[in-house]
């Protein structure tokens, strides 16, 4: 279904309108760019330091577990992603060679990278505004990568859109460990406490 089949014929309607969208191909290159390892896993490296930092200050109980659980969601990417590319084979779009493309490890790599460190920060911003333009910058962030990987014709639609939903789930995770085990025990909070 994923390789052949109805999934495939709406890849192959709606990619070449994405591709020939009116985005430059430079400021298409660069959207795809921001979802590689390269630039992603520092911005949430410098994150989780923060975030480790500030828990440990504040003497938050199990201070590292949230920017722990953010690098095992990261580390989770290659390792959900390199598998998923083997078993599925899927073919990429017009000019790509090979086979692999599906789930898309850069969409995945700036879900992950970028939603993580949003996650971390959350914490630490004052008022509603600032954490959902937060959010929606994230979400843009990601939505951006995603379409420059199609425009540039890297990767079919189905390929971005699976990586946002599986690693979503990675992300809800990450949320739902530090939810469970980062109160202290005996605590009827949700959130951590500090010392």
């Amino acid at each position: 279904m994923i390789t052949e089949g109805p999934l495939r014929d709406a890849d192959e309607r709606l990619g070449p309108w994405i591709t020939g969208s009116r985005l430059p191909d430079g400021a298409a290159e660069f959207l795809a760019d921001l979802g590689g390892v390269a630039i992603a896993v520092p911005v949430l490296a410098v994150v989780v330091v923060y975030a480790g930092w500030r828990a440990r200050v504040a003497g938050t109980f199990r201070w590292w577990l949230a920017p722990a659980a953010a690098a095992v969601a990261m580390a989770s990417v290659p390792a959900l992603v390199i598998p998923l590319k083997e078993l599925i084979g899927r073919t990429g779009p017009p000019g790509m060679d090979g086979s692999g493309y599906y789930p898309s490890g850069h969409t995945a790599t700036a879900m992950v990278a970028y939603g993580g460190a949003v996650l971390l920060l959350l914490p630490y911003l004052r008022g509603t505004y600032a954490r959902r333009e937060l959010l929606i910058a994230c979400a843009l962030l990601n939505f951006g990568v995603g379409l420059g990987l199609m425009r540039r014709g890297y990767h079919w639609p189905l390929d971005v859109v699976a990586s946002w939903c599986l690693f979503g789930m990675v992300l809800r995770g990450m949320v739902l460990v530090v939810a469970r085990y980062g109160r202290r025990p005996g605590s009827g909070s949700d959130s951590p406490q500090p010392k």
